[in-house]
């Protein structure tokens, strides 16, 4: 029988750090290449930590040729004395036993990003090789590790002035846990610039020297979260001048909150706990949210800036257009999960909202045109989404009075099972109807657009369920939008935007993201959005067809079958080009085809967002910028 063979000897202990290198995804979430950059964030966030308790200035992270890391920072440098009860170095106990450091209350820290004790350890065990260098006391200290075990003792290896302190990490990540070893310097640069603005003065330096021509930025703000604001509405009009900003600590949690208004829709509202972001919010957003929200009705209706006939302001009216960074420190983070997505602390919620309540009320007595500016937009808001509100529910009643639950353009399949299901927004009728031909009917639908749909970017919900485009795929997907969104009604396991390979089906694609990551997020952060590849070109030389879905692939191919005059090559310059035998075998056929998945990473949403808003809002210099410094990435785009 089974159970024979299952006893003691079966169940497994993993001893050090062996647990980690067994179940990788634990610890740094996976193994793929933001697992790959999260090792560099924990070993920067201990330093930062040394800066959050006021003993260090500058971080300098580079980028060695092959991607070897190396941080340094001019901290107070990791203690080398023996541990009392493990018996060896500090600094030893550190990089190779879990849930060790100076974050447990044993006064290393006041405050601390890192809560598990597991970001050191962690990276060293999942590292080919590790260094760490300590200059303390006069003395220079060194010890190496290979795959999470140290190599040798914790030797001496020079003297250095009294007065220079600080820790050196140089690491090398494993090829036998990490999907890809190598390093995207903009990913580094985004949470880098972040992680700046968060800690005020501190300076942060990246360089990359993989490459002859070294590529390198400093990021130092003396203004803090004010500049984090004032950068993340630099491609949006801002309403008002000030940049609004409170502190201060209530029960032992330091609370920093900053907030300016722009011209756009959208909420870019973002929350932090000692420098961690919280992509789900917690206590601390709630009390930010409550406060604000009570004090502009609060002023509203004291200056009859609300009509007695109005109801009052919600949360999302006066958060339109707003942009905002909550930022708290505090002793003992208690997070909902392991991941740290969401904070529980209680005193935080009060924290917040005493703090935010009392000197915004000032600010608004202080100031009242930007108040009335701040009141007028809320206002616009709540009228917009009023109007949206009867737009919908008109789509909802004339959905039951008609029957129709289907926008009548969609060519759906056949199965129920929603696993199995997959849609196409294509658009135009051309090439809507080579897909409906090629097609698998009993899995495969097709939602054809017409034209390039609004950019909601620049509208509000009311011209948005007003969009005939736009309230198609709302009805096709089935999870609804917004407040309504339920993903349990999603009706097909992948949806994918398949247009053209040239500048018109790049924007399209782009539209149609951006309103699925401004309205149902969720949809890209479960894995269900996808992009499909079309090929460029077609080869035929005789008997010979062959696609290629690059220049680069193009020429391969000609390399294989020889380059001469009876070679055919045709550049498509649109799906409506290909007969559906065509278009089944290169672009739909699950065998043959290549899907991109589109994921989100919420490490870096204040960045995300600002790309959004850069590439469809309404200022054009950002766009430049942004178009000059990545139009080297841009490949393959028609401009025929």
């Amino acid at each position: 029988m089974a159970n024979e063979d299952y006893g003691a000897s079966q169940i497994q202990i993993l001893e050090g750090l062996e647990a980690v290198r067994k179940r990788p995804g634990m610890y740094i979430g996976s193994t793929s290449e933001r697992g790959l950059h999260h090792l560099v964030y924990e070993i920067v966030d201990n330093a930062v930590d040394e800066a959050l308790g006021g003993f260090c200035d500058s971080i300098e992270v580079e980028i060695e040729k092959n991607d070897i890391i190396k941080v340094t920072d001019d901290g107070r440098g990791i203690p080398v004395d023996i541990h009392p009860k493990a018996g060896i170095p500090a600094v030893e106990v550190v990089f190779t036993i879990l849930h060790a450091g100076g974050k447990f209350g044993g006064g290393g820290y006041k405050v601390s990003g890192g809560l598990h004790g597991v970001g050191a350890s962690v990276v060293n065990a999942l590292s080919e090789w590790l260094e760490v260098t300590i200059y303390r006391d006069g003395k220079i200290h060194k010890q190496r590790y290979e795959r999470g075990k140290s190599t040798g003792e914790l030797v001496t290896i020079g003297e250095c002035p009294a007065d220079k302190h600080g820790t050196v990490v140089e690491f090398k990540p494993d090829y036998e846990i990490f999907e890809t070893l190598v390093f995207d310097y903009k990913t580094l640069k985004d949470r880098l610039r972040e992680t700046a603005f968060l800690t005020k003065n501190l300076k942060i330096h990246l360089i990359d020297t993989r490459e002859e021509e070294i590529v390198e930025n400093t990021f130092h703000y003396e203004g803090g979260i004010k500049e984090f604001v004032t950068y993340l509405n630099k491609s949006s009009n801002a309403l008002y001048r000030d940049v609004l900003y409170f502190e201060g600590t209530v029960n032992d949690v330091y609370v920093e909150v900053s907030i300016q208004h722009n011209d756009t829709y959208t909420e870019n509202v973002y929350s932090f706990v000692n420098n961690i972001i919280t992509p789900e919010g917690g206590t601390h957003l709630e009390g930010f949210k409550k406060a604000i929200t009570k004090t502009i009705n609060t002023y509203a209706r004291d200056k009859k800036l609300l009509k007695d006939s109005d109801e009052n302001l919600s949360g999302e009216d006066i958060r339109e257009g707003m942009t905002a960074i909550i930022s708290i420190k505090i002793g003992e983070p208690q997070f909902e999960g392991q991941t740290k997505q969401k904070l529980g602390n209680s005193e935080a919620r009060g924290a917040v909202d005493s703090i935010v309540s009392e000197q915004l009320t000032y600010y608004l007595e202080q100031n009242p045109d930007v108040a009335k500016i701040i009141c007028d937009k809320s206002v616009q808001s709540m009228r917009a989404r009023l109007a949206a509100r009867k737009a919908r529910d008109l789509t909802r009643r004339k959905t039951a009075l008609d029957g129709m639950g289907l926008p009548g353009k969609l060519a759906d399949c056949s199965s129920k099972d929603r696993e199995k299901c997959e849609i196409f927004i294509v658009e135009g009728d051309s090439a809507g109807g080579s897909a409906k031909t090629a097609r698998s009917r009993e899995t495969q639908a097709i939602l054809p657009l017409r034209g390039k749909i609004l950019n909601v970017e620049k509208a509000r919900l009311e011209r948005i369920y007003g969009n005939a485009e736009i309230k198609a795929m709302i009805t096709a997907f089935g999870t609804g939008i917004k407040e309504d969104f339920d993903i349990t009604g999603l009706r097909y396991d992948k949806i994918i935007i398949m247009t053209d390979a040239d500048v018109d089906g790049a924007h399209i694609a782009t539209l149609l993201l951006t309103f699925i990551y401004r309205f149902m997020p969720e949809l890209i952060k479960t894995g269900h959005v996808y992009l499909a590849t079309p090929p460029l070109y077609k080869i035929e030389k005789g008997r010979i067809v062959r696609y290629a879905y690059s220049d680069e692939e193009l020429n391969r191919i000609l390399v294989e079958i020889g380059r001469d005059e009876n070679n055919k090559i045709q550049r498509y310059k649109g799906l409506g080009e290909m007969d559906a035998d065509q278009l089944w075998e290169t672009t739909m056929d699950p065998n043959t085809r290549i899907l991109k998945r589109v994921n989100m990473d919420e490490d870096n949403q204040s960045e995300l967002n600002l790309t959004f808003t850069t590439l469809m809002g309404d200022e054009v210099e950002p766009r430049r910028e942004f178009i000059e410094t990545n139009a080297k990435y841009a490949t393959y785009l028609d401009y025929q």
